[in-house]
């Protein structure tokens, strides 16, 4: 039997997941997905992602893979998996990948996004996907805050304490954008895009930049924490809901 090497970009709201990786206990994207194909094809395959992102975590453009036998047309998966998935989770693409394609390993950039709703009232249309800070965030400042950080850095500092040791702290961050939107300006955006995210990295980068828009510090000031190497002296991890995996680049 031929096998078929598929990669699908899924979307998901991650409201409800103990993040994108299997775990013992509860649910997880990855687990979603792996027992949606087993519903439709008796297949029991492992799902490959681009990010492991934590729990609460969203995503628009997670790139995922796996193997199959199964005839499915590639043009019908989106349709046959978003018959068995649940309704925080959608396949919005799926095509043809090389037999050697791993969607981690493979990916030159991952992009995320952070988006803060700094309006004086909550907002129950963005409490699931946007951290409220009622008080006015300087943007200018974490504009220039952010600069301190773009290019092939070491982000020690911005690592979470005591997470799984790695090979190297050094990552490429390409860009690091801070805007509002909205008709008001009530949302804060801010985007990354990288070779590689440390555990948190894109969550202690933002929370960071809010103590610079807060006006408790300047933005020179990150580049101190930057060159420190010393995770106590950057700002707090900012909270999961307000994450979003944007998309994953490839050559």
């Amino acid at each position: 039997m031929a096998v078929t090497h598929v990669r699908c970009v899924v979307e998901y709201d991650g409201t409800g997941f103990l993040g994108f990786q299997r775990q013992p206990r509860g649910p997880t994207v990855q687990g979603a997905l792996e027992e949606a194909i087993l519903a439709l094809t008796g297949e029991r395959v492992r799902v490959l992602g681009a990010g492991r992102t934590d729990a609460g975590v969203h995503a628009l453009g997670q790139v995922v893979s796996f193997k199959t036998e199964s005839r499915i047309p590639l043009d019908r998966w989106p349709w046959a998996l978003n018959s068995r998935l649940p309704q925080a989770v959608a396949v919005k693409q799926a095509d043809a990948a090389d037999p050697g394609f791993h969607p981690r390993r493979d990916a030159i950039a991952k992009v995320y996004r952070y988006t803060i709703w700094n309006a004086r009232f909550p907002s129950p249309f963005w409490a699931r996907y946007a951290w409220h800070l009622p008080a006015p965030l300087d943007v200018d400042a974490m504009r220039r805050a952010a600069g301190y950080l773009v290019g092939r850095r070491d982000f020690a500092a911005f690592r979470a304490a005591g997470s799984t040791p790695v090979r190297s702290t050094e990552r490429h961050l390409m860009d690091l954008d801070v805007e509002r939107q909205g008709e008001g300006g009530e949302r804060v955006v801010i985007t990354a895009r990288a070779d590689g995210f440390l555990y948190h990295m894109a969550r202690n980068i933002v929370g960071t930049l809010v103590l610079v828009g807060q006006g408790r510090r300047p933005p020179e000031w990150v580049g101190q924490v930057l060159a420190s190497r010393r995770r106590e002296l950057a700002g707090p991890t900012a909270p999961a809901h307000g994450l979003c995996l944007l998309r994953v680049d490839y050559g």
